[in-house]
């Protein structure tokens, strides 16, 4: 559960907040390191270079323009070097510390976001299991008012991971691969005669992920129960939140 401490800076950050702009409160609650990444829409700002390291217990708050938009995902297990060049069992990007502008290696649990457009000022926000799951996560916005929702996937999806879906790394399950990833079938991955809602339907695996993970996308067109909105000022992204 989020210690006193973390309580109370989350206080603090809603007294003491007041630009026009968005914040993204970062929070890893997992008990090892992680890396996020972070990958904007094209002709949106990178920020903090497209990715950066997370202790375990640490959090960080990310100042975030009117109107973006982009993604964010959590990096297992990496090593780099002084100029930031390695790799990640989860979630790398190109082999790189700072991603700017390279999205991760499914799978990889993805958090989606629109802060706004020009013609709507309502945020819309994911949690995706559309290019599988590394890492349990959730997007919770502070304030906002009534119909703000939470967008989470907080189960560990690897301990129930489909045999033909499991990826592994020295033995140990790092991550769940999606139907799409692991066959390229279009019904999996709502290509072809499947790219649309009317024909590219929940199927089996995605049924599981929604059983498992009720408030995240299990497959492309999960907008009824995938897709939240809301419009607040600050939205806390926990990496392993509490289930």
């Amino acid at each position: 559960m989020p210690t006193f401490l973390h309580l109370f800076f989350l206080y603090l950050c809603t007294v003491f907040y007041s630009s026009d702009g968005t914040q993204l409160i970062v929070v890893n609650n997992c008990k090892e390191h992680i890396w996020p990444g972070v990958l904007a829409t094209a002709g949106h700002q990178t920020l903090r270079d497209g990715g950066f390291h997370l202790y375990s217990g640490e959090q960080v708050i990310l100042d975030v323009p009117e109107r973006w938009s982009g993604r964010l995902w959590g990096r297992r297990s990496c090593c780099f070097d002084k100029n930031g060049r390695g790799s990640c069992q989860t979630g790398d990007c190109a082999g790189k510390l700072h991603c700017m502008g390279t999205g991760g290696v499914p799978p990889a649990t993805v958090v989606e976001m629109t802060l706004g457009t020009p013609t709507n000022p309502i945020h819309y926000y994911d949690v995706s299991l559309v290019d599988g799951f590394n890492l349990p996560v959730s997007m919770i916005p502070i304030g906002g008012g009534v119909g703000c929702g939470v967008a989470a996937c907080e189960a560990d999806v690897n301990v129930c991971c489909p045999s033909n879906l499991v990826v592994t790394k020295e033995g140990k399950v790092v991550g769940c691969r999606s139907a799409c990833l692991a066959t390229g079938e279009a019904k999996y991955c709502c290509t072809g005669e499947f790219a649309n809602p009317n024909t590219c339907k929940p199927t089996a695996f995605a049924h599981l992920f929604k059983a498992i993970c009720p408030r995240a996308y299990s497959y492309p067109y999960d907008e009824s129960t995938g897709l939240k909105k809301c419009r607040a000022q600050q939205y806390v992204v926990t990496f392993c939140p509490p289930n």
